[in-house]
């Protein structure tokens, strides 16, 4: 990734969060993101994965936006025959909104710096803090009602972990734009067992347990 500010189309997603060396996959019908997509396939591949502020209608044709996003390689792309198409993007590293490009497309672009982070791979958690987002993981799981193969769950690496769960726990945008933002693997892991000991209460699953640390 350059060390220069980079120019990148921008995908606008409540709740879709995107880390560096996690995937997420998409399907893409809007218009404005066919193009989109087309465009980045033609040129650099990659698109940059950003959350609109108190926006999860979607009714506002152009929100403003979230500062910080992640750049997303694409890096599997099937085009249906009706112009939409199902993407799989894999994060590279976090970047910092600069400013919007006016350039005529319908969709966004932005220049954006993607260096404003150390996105190099962490240090592993802690045993106790591995434990604890694991102990907090099943207990939130329990209290919705949720089936997880948790075996599976065990064997992801720290890193997978942590931002597999900030990926699919239905967190509201605010929260999970603080697990996007968190600079350390350990801080994001942290604030998650917090989120989820919140989340859980809600759903009427009891007391938030003492920390470990």
């Amino acid at each position: 990734m350059s060390a220069s500010p980079i120019r990148i189309p921008l995908f606008p997603l409540a709740g879709a969060l995107l880390f560096p060396r996690s995937q997420l996959p998409l399907h893409i019908f809007e218009p404005r993101y066919r193009a989109m997509i087309a465009d980045a396939a033609a040129s650099t591949a990659r698109i940059g994965m950003i959350q609109p502020q108190g926006n999860d209608s979607g009714e506002i044709e152009h929100p403003p936006l979230y500062r910080v996003g992640c750049v997303g390689e694409i890096v599997g792309l099937e085009e249906l025959g009706d112009g939409r198409f199902n993407i799989v993007v894999h994060g590279s590293t976090r970047f910092r909104l600069i400013a919007e490009a006016d350039v005529g497309t319908d969709y966004r672009q932005a220049d954006v710096d993607p260096n404003a982070f150390d996105d190099s791979e962490p240090d592993p958690l802690g045993l106790a803090q591995r434990a604890e987002v694991e102990r907090e993981a099943r207990r939130l799981g329990n209290a919705m009602g949720l089936t997880v193969d948790w075996e599976a769950v065990n064997r992801l690496d720290d890193e997978m972990l942590v931002n597999a769960i900030a990926q699919v726990a239905p967190f509201d945008v605010g929260a999970k734009q603080a697990l996007l933002e968190e600079q350390s693997l350990a801080g994001r892991a942290d604030l998650l067992v917090q989120l989820m000991q919140f989340l859980r209460m809600a759903h009427g699953g009891g007391e938030s347990s003492p920390r470990l640390h």
